[in-house]
């Protein structure tokens, strides 16, 4: 166990007058990323004689593996914190306060700013980090990948730190040069997503991801940090920038674009006085009786208003037709009844209105519906497939909106084994058919977007290299399967990085399926928004899944969405599910069922979930959110009620024997 120690130096924290924001943010990422307890917290003022009582005690009697600071290192007047720190270091460690500033140095200038020191007291590793939250981590982070060496050195036991050092020499493909490999860091793919300026921090990618690196000498384990679901998507998102608005006719190909910007009517619906009924315009103040009717008065443009209604008489009419001038009501044909009529019945001559009428009863008057100028549909509205909103513009004439773009997005799929999904040759020992772009494609397509496909790409970085370039030139976003794991022929990520000067923003994702899903961007010169990169694994059951959780979102995001997350229902388990070693994103079927005390959903697993198994993706409507399994809990019993995404359409199917759903 790493035991931590964090020290918050501020006047005005101290005083009440300020939130300690950096402190428990570092205590988190003290948790989760270097597995350290934190075991003892405090604020103190800027004053150098506080500070060093809180750290001496802390290295001397509770004996803190680590002591974190945080502020009090810039050029203000009360910035104490290395004047405080350095008298009481037996140990100078300025290797560490270098990987800091070269780290920060690449994210901003004003790091230049920052008075980092570092050091050693007895077994104590010290670190005077920033007071601002994002420095504070920016600046740890840089010191992850070598602080457990660290520690283990500074505690002084036999052997300590050689297979750490042996592993980072390996990774770094250096066979032995001292400590100062270790330095290059791996941590800008962690927290830096939180600003939209930082830059790909590349000195341990370019080495651990160097496609020169001769096999054996190649990281054991994924250089990149595993991160979390949550995480990850709010990266995804964040770098998801809405593209620009174009102009669009109004016509059915609108479905699926969200409305850049407010749609007014340009006339009145109706535009004239209508009829909601078949019946007969009436005077309504003649109550009932027997009236002549007026001949000439047909339903269609042009036909009411040339005549105008009399007292005394009446006038037939059809549902939408214009009302003739004079008419106060129309009476449903029902209560009325036929006196007399020409002998061919074609023109009724004499009606008895059996039923008096009100003022204004069964006519929709001008804009009654929608008036001039009415704003019908919002800025951000999305155009749906259902067809209201298109029926809404073309009924007050506006036939040209203005919608932002929908994304373009490539697909490529790479791997030397793998053969057109419907060659006719029959496959040779070793090869597989690609399943992934055509089940792409379709995903994709069926969303909405407009798909580019690059077909298969060999395992060699210069091809490789050049149909990313293609697929980069010719869409908003690409995605490839494959080659992101830990083989020899995985070239994706080192292909994005070094030749492509891409930013990989994640490598790793604490997920099941989809474990290496690679998120990366590439900014072109001018202010467009930056193209991204999904590089999904190869199993087709991992990069439909990873499709889903990761770049549907992102494309609808592109396209203008303000909630471009999928839907989730809350669903009920009806048979007993494993939990895995990490959350898991399970297929299902969704469908309501319907029982003595009403509607649920229930949600039947589609068999054997391996990631290979793309039989697990038929019939899936849906996605379980499981958790990962606990000490306590393995299982998830019959009844539990679990979260789900939801992909596809719900049906109403009738209760099915448990596990045998969705399996052929």
């Amino acid at each position: 166990m790493i035991s931590v120690g964090i020290l918050t130096v501020s006047d005005r924290v101290s005083q009440g007058a300020a939130v300690d924001k950096s402190g428990p943010t570092l205590k988190d990422l003290v948790e989760s990323k270097l597995g350290g307890t934190v075991v003892v917290q405090e604020v103190v003022p800027d004053d150098v004689g506080e500070i060093q009582a809180r750290i001496s005690r802390w290295a001397d009697e509770k004996r803190a593996d680590l002591i974190l600071t945080t502020g009090g290192t810039g050029f203000g007047v009360r910035d104490v914190t290395p004047e405080a720190v350095a008298p009481i270091l037996d140990k100078n460690a300025p290797g560490l306060s270098t990987a800091m500033l070269v780290a920060s140095l690449s994210i901003t200038p004003m790091a230049a700013l920052s008075r980092p020191i570092c050091g050693v007291r007895k077994n104590s590793i010290i670190v005077t980090l920033p007071g601002s939250t994002k420095g504070s981590v920016e600046n740890l982070q840089a010191l992850l990948p070598v602080l457990p060496h660290a520690l283990e050195l500074c505690r002084g036991e036999p052997g300590a730190g050689e297979q750490t050092h042996r592993r980072m020499q390996a990774a770094s493909g250096h066979h032995d040069c001292g400590h100062h490999h270790e330095a290059k860091t791996k941590t800008h793919h962690q927290h830096h997503h939180h600003h939209h300026h930082h830059h790909q921090g590349r000195a341990l990618d370019q080495q651990m991801l160097s496609l020169d690196t001769p096999v054996a000498l190649r990281p054991r384990e994924s250089p990149f940090p595993m991160i979390g679901f949550d995480e990850a998507l709010s990266i995804v998102l964040q770098h998801a920038q809405r593209l620009p608005a174009e102009k669009r006719r109004v016509d059915v190909d609108l479905s699926g674009y969200y409305l850049a910007e407010d749609v007014h009517a340009k006339e009145p619906v109706p535009g004239y006085r209508a009829s909601i009924v078949d019946g007969y315009a009436v005077i309504a103040s003649d109550g009932v009786g027997e009236f002549p009717v007026v001949s000439g008065l047909l339903a269609g443009p042009g036909s009411g208003p040339e005549l105008e209604l009399t007292p005394g008489k009446i006038a037939r009419v059809t549902t939408g037709a214009p009302v003739p001038k004079g008419a106060t009501a129309v009476i449903m044909v029902e209560y009325t009844t036929v006196v007399s009529a020409s002998d061919d019945g074609k023109i009724e001559h004499v009606v008895r209105i059996n039923k008096a009428a009100h003022e204004g009863q069964d006519i929709r008057e001008i804009g009654s519906d929608i008036s001039m100028g009415e704003r019908i549909l919002r800025k951000g509205e999305q155009i749906t497939p259902i067809g209201g909103e298109i029926g809404a513009m073309a009924s007050v004439g506006v036939s040209e909106m203005s919608v932002f773009r929908k994304p373009i997005v490539s697909i490529l799929s790479t791997g030397n084994e793998l053969v057109q999904h419907d060659s006719m040759e029959p496959l040779r020992y070793g090869q597989i058919r690609d399943t992934n772009r055509p089940s792409l494609r379709m995903a994709i397509e069926s969303c909405g977007y407009q798909v580019v496909d690059l077909g298969i790409a060999p395992d060699s970085p210069e091809e490789l290299a050049a149909v990313v370039r293609t697929g980069l030139e010719r869409s908003d976003v690409l995605v490839t399967t494959g080659g992101v794991s830990m083989g020899e022929l995985d070239l994706l990520k080192p292909v994005l990085l070094n030749k492509i000067g891409a930013r990989i923003h994640f490598g790793r994702v604490a997920l099941r399926p989809g474990k290496p899903t690679t998120f990366a961007t590439v900014t072109s010169q001018d202010a467009a928004p930056p193209k991204l990169i999904f590089s999904l694994p190869g199993n087709p059951v991992s990069a439909l899944v990873t499709f889903y959780l990761f770049v549907l979102p992102s494309l609808k995001k592109l396209s203008g969405s303000t909630d471009p997350c999928l839907p989730k229902i809350l669903v009920t388990l009806p048979e007993r599910v494993r939990l895995d070693s990490r959350p898991e994103f399970q297929r299902a079927h969704v469908s309501a069922s319907y029982d003595s005390t009403g509607m649920k959903l229930v949600a039947y697993t589609t068999g054997g979930q391996r990631s290979s198994r793309v039989m697990s993706m038929k019939s899936a409507n849906a996605l379980l959110i499981l958790p990962a399994a606990a000490d306590s809990a393995a299982f998830l019993e019959p009844g539990t009620n679990v979260e789900a995404y939801l992909l596809g359409p719900l049906d109403t199917a009738p209760s099915r024997s448990p596990g045998t759903h969705g399996l052929s």
